[in-house]
This record gives C-alpha cells, sequence and structure tokens, in this order.
C-alpha cells in the first residue's frame, strides 16, 4: 500500500493494484455467480488514521457470501494534514462510505438481484450495509456522532451497521490504515 494520495480513486487488494469501479463490480458479479443461491451481504465502510502529516482513509468494498467465503478491496483516499476535530473526521469517513454506495446504482443492484432472484425460495438473500466506525457505547468518543451518521445511510436506503457489527470499517479497513 503506496504512500501516494489515491486522486484517481483505484482500488486493491492482495492480489490486484489499480482497478477501476468497474472492475471492482465485474469482480463481485463473478463472485456472485459462483454461487447464485448465496446469502450475500454487500459492506462498504470507511475508517482513518491521523498521522504525523496527514490523515488516511481507506475505504473498504466486502462482497460477503456468509459461511462461504468473501471478496473486497479497498480504496485509500489520503487529507495532507492531520484531521484532530473527531466531527470532521467521522464526517469524511460517512462520506466516502456513501460516495462507494452511491457507484452501486439502481442498475448494478438490480445486477446483483438477478443473480439471486432465482433462488430466493430456496433461501437466497442479498443485503446492502453501510459500516460506520463509530459506537454507542458510554466509554466511545463518536456515540455523540451516532443518529447523524446512521441517518445518512439510511438516507441513501442501505442498512447502516455500528460497532460492534461495523467489520468492514473497524476491523477490515483498519488494517490498511496503518
Amino acid at each position: 500500500m503506496g504512500k501516494a494520495i489515491n486522486r484517481d480513486g483505484r482500488f486493491q487488494n492482495l492480489q490486484e493494484q489499480e482497478l477501476t469501479f468497474e472492475q471492482v463490480f465485474e469482480r463481485i458479479l463473478r463472485f456472485m455467480h459462483r454461487h447464485p443461491g448465496g446469502n450475500y451481504r454487500l459492506m462498504v465502510g470507511t475508517d482513518s488514521q491521523v498521522h504525523c502529516d496527514r490523515t488516511v482513509f481507506i475505504t473498504g468494498i466486502v462482497i460477503q457470501n456468509q459461511r462461504k467465503g468473501a471478496w473486497a478491496c479497498i480504496r485509500k483516499h489520503i487529507v495532507p494534514r492531520k484531521m484532530l476535530h473527531l466531527h470532521e473526521r467521522i464526517s469524511l469517513e460517512t462520506s466516502l462510505t456513501e460516495e462507494i454506495v452511491y457507484m452501486f446504482t439502481e442498475e448494478r443492484k438490480n445486477r446483483m438481484i438477478d443473480i439471486v432472484l432465482p433462488h430466493i425460495y430456496k433461501g437466497a438473500t442479498f443485503t446492502m450495509e453501510g459500516h460506520l466506525d463509530i459506537g454507542s457505547g458510554t466509554r466511545n468518543k463518536t456515540r455523540e456522532f451516532v443518529k447523524e451518521m446512521v441517518s445518512r445511510i439510511e438516507s441513501m436506503g442501505v442498512e447502516p451497521k455500528i460497532k460492534p457489527e461495523a467489520f468492514v470499517a473497524s476491523s477490515y479497513a483498519n488494517r490498511f490504515t496503518k
């Protein structure tokens, strides 16, 4: 994971670099076509880390066939300054998640749903989630932002998840912010 600012919006994972969103979407479709009767969760979440001269944001996209594997990738976004205000950082994390969710247009979502649709009577499912690296616990500094950020994700028609259920943001993306 290089230190360059990702200005072109490319995605990567451990196997591939420089993926366009269209290539990411094709990988997701390919993954779903392997087992069209699966229980799929498409999850998008962002985490950030403040470094001495920049703030690194990582947005993860994960398509999971529950109990049968997953395919994932990340996109890096760097702000060339320390973002010390928590609300500003959490708001940008949410915005970066929203940006990726918006890339899954109705047409694209319908293409994913069409894969599982013939199998729904056999238990196939598809859901889309927005994972927020915030929590409502009394010891969590982000608890005052939960309502605002959850409302933003809900307004997109996506199921919001917060800690401890928001693992794409709090675990997967977090690994790459260091």
